[in-house]
Order: structure tokens, then C-alpha cells, then sequence
């Protein structure tokens, strides 16, 4: 199905209904599954602002305008959490997008309590926020009006080059150190990039786009993730040259893992898009989780654990000291707050 990363659309493990596609005794005529068409869904949440106390995550707190995510990553971690809207995991998360209009005013509603102190917020922490309906909607754009408004510190990690569409706002953040861009980059193969990721942007946009944010005194780093042994593991020394050589100053990864439903789709995508490398690829990934092709445990889930583990790791470790030696992104501000979004006199 081109365009989609997932091919299938997984039974919601909390709904007793299910439609079963794959036994046709009975059936008059072959059940034929054409592709999806995009629905969008409105959200009225009474917060934007999520936290989580995961080590594995730098920043406590996140805010994501949208759910589901056009992008189609096939491995992405945050299918499963569909399936509480009541969608699948599957091609509805692709295709059936819940958008939160209210966001940027749920946001500024914070900044306003006389309670609130402020820390980094990142953006996003579970599907894009810079996925392809932001060109419509805006809603980043618009949070990060109210970021630099109050003058608080915003992260944000995208696969999408319409970052650079915001490098206004962003230059304004970054003068006060109140903003770094990280990308995700996953492989510099644009044939694989288009079955793995099919509508992120590609890795030459991202590597300009690093370029003109660096360029513009915005800090950026670049998230090699994820790592997956058998098909792009090779690929992390040309990923950190090739970043820092666009200007990127951070660099970190992360192993594949596939958590709940995610391990079914990535497993179908598999053998649809690389047959004869199917039982390699899912063996390697088992060795990295000690036979599981998931793991659960802090720290130990996102580098992986065994041989093919300390491989991957002694790969980046060698890339990062030859390609960012002495490079990292600074420590963003809070000093810069204004509460109330009014300017200080002293």
C-alpha cells in the first residue's frame, strides 16, 4: 500500500468487535481493503501540557496538538496509544488524526496561573508536531507563539523539514536561549526511507533544514533512531558525518523496539517489503531485547542489551568522537520567564 507504512489495520485489543479479513470460508466475494482515505477528529482536552517521570526522556513534560500521525512510521512507538481513542494501531493511526484546536490557548491559560513555574517543554513527545496537517492547522506555529510570548523554553523533535517554516519565531526563541531542534533521522537510503517512513520528509531536507536553522542561530541536534540491526545500523557513521557537516551539535539514538501492537505491524510490513531478510532482521531485533522483540525496562529499552547492542553502540560511540567532538546543544533557559507574559522593568 504505497504511501502507508503500515499494510495492516490490527484488531483495538479493547473493543470485543473485530473484523476478521483473513478467513474467507463463506464469503461470496474476496473482502477487498482499499487504501484508507484521511478522517480528522476534533479533541477538547481540558489540558495540553502532559509530564511523565520516564528516565529514558530528557524532558519531563510535553505537549502534542495532534494524535495519530500522518507520517506513517512503521515502527513508531506511539500506535499503540491509538488504540485509547478506540482506533487501531494500524493504518487508522496513519489515517484517523485527532487535532486539538485549543491547544495554544490551553497553553497560555497555564502561563497564567500565579501557581506555575516554568521548565522545558518539548514538542512532541508522542506523534509529530510537525507532521503534514500542521501546514493547515498551524497549531505548532501557534504554541510557539505563546513559547516565545512568555518567553519560556520549548524543545522540539521532528522527521519533518516544515520546521523551517517557523525560523521567525524560532530565531527570536533562540536569542534568548529558549529553543533547540532535534531531528530524527533514521537513514540517508531514500528507497528505505520510503517504505520505513513514507511521509517524513527525506533525509536531504532534513540535513538543509539543519543547515538553515544552524545557519539562523538556532541550535539543532540529530536523534539517529531508530537503530535497526539488519536493515539501517550501517548507515550511523554517514548519519552523524553528514549532520555534523550540516551543522548539527548533539547527536544520540535509540534501538528499535516493538511494543504492543507495533510488533505485529513492523513483522507484516517486513515480509511484505524485505521477504528474504525477515527472519534476520527480527532475529537481530530479539537479540537487542533478550529474545523479546520489546522490552520494558528503563534505560535498557531505548540502547538494548547483548552483542548486536554492544556493536551498535561502539559504531556511534567511534562516529560521535570523530564527527561532534566538542559539540552540544546548551541548557536552556527559565530565568527568561515573564509571568503574566508582561516585560520586567528591572
Amino acid at each position: 500500500m504505497k504511501g502507508k507504512g503500515a499494510q495492516i489495520n490490527v484488531p483495538n485489543k479493547f473493543s470485543e468487535l473485530k473484523l476478521n479479513t483473513d478467513d474467507h470460508d463463506g464469503l461470496d466475494e474476496e473482502l477487498l481493503q482499499e487504501k484508507p482515505k484521511t478522517q480528522i477528529f476534533n479533541e477538547t482536552p481540558i489540558k495540553i501540557i502532559s509530564t511523565n517521570k520516564s528516565p529514558d526522556i530528557g524532558l519531563s513534560a510535553s505537549i502534542n496538538p495532534y494524535q495519530g500521525c500522518e507520517h506513517g512510521c512503521v515502527y513508531c512507538y506511539a500506535r499503540n496509544s491509538h488504540e485509547y481513542w478506540g482506533f487501531g494501531a494500524g493504518l487508522d493511526f496513519e489515517t484517523k488524526l485527532i487535532v486539538k484546536p485549543q491547544a495554544p490557548q490551553l497553553l497560555e491559560n497555564e502561563f497564567l496561573k500565579s501557581s506555575y513555574k516554568p521548565k522545558t517543554i518539548m514538542l512532541s513527545g508522542n506523534t509529530d508536531c510537525y507532521q503534514p496537517i500542521e501546514r493547515k492547522y498551524e497549531l505548532t506555529r501557534n504554541l510557539l507563539k505563546v513559547f516565545n510570548k512568555y518567553q519560556h523554553p520549548v524543545g522540539i523533535i521532528t522527521k519533518n523539514a516544515l520546521v523551517t517554516r517557523d525560523i521567525d519565531i524560532l530565531k527570536e526563541l533562540a536569542s534568548n536561549n529558549l529553543v533547540h531542534v532535534i531531528f530524527s533521522i533514521t537513514s540517508l537510503d531514500e528507497g528505505l526511507r520510503q517504505k520505513l517512513e513514507p511521509r517524513t520528509a527525506s533525509a536531504i531536507k532534513k540535513l538543509k533544514a539543519i543547515e538553515m536553522l544552524t545557519k539562523a542561530g538556532i541550535p539543532t541536534g540529530v536523534m539517529n533512531a531508530p537503530i535497526i540491526p539488519g536493515l539501517n545500523h550501517h548507515e550511523i557513521p554517514e548519519i552523524l558525518k553528514s549532520s555534523a557537516a550540516a551543522g548539527a551539535s548533539f547527536a544520540s539514538y535509540t534501538v528499535v523496539r516493538l511494543n504492543g501492537q507495533v510488533g505485529k505491524i513492523f513483522k507484516d510490513w517486513l515480509a511484505k517489503n524485505f521477504p528474504n531478510r525477515v527472519d534476520k532482521v527480527w532475529n537481530h531485533i530479539q537479540d537487542l531485547h533478550g529474545g523479546n522483540v520489546n522490552d520494558t525496562e528503563f534505560g535498557r529499552r531505548i540502547k538494548g542489551d547483548g552483542k548486536i547492542s554492544e556493536i551498535i553502540r561502539k559504531l556511534f560511540e567511534v562516529s560521535k568522537r570523530k564527527y561532534f567532538k566538542e559539540r552540544e546543544l546548551p541548557s536552556l533557559e527559565t530565568s527568561h520567564f515573564r509571568k503574566g507574559g508582561a516585560y520586567s522593568l528591572f
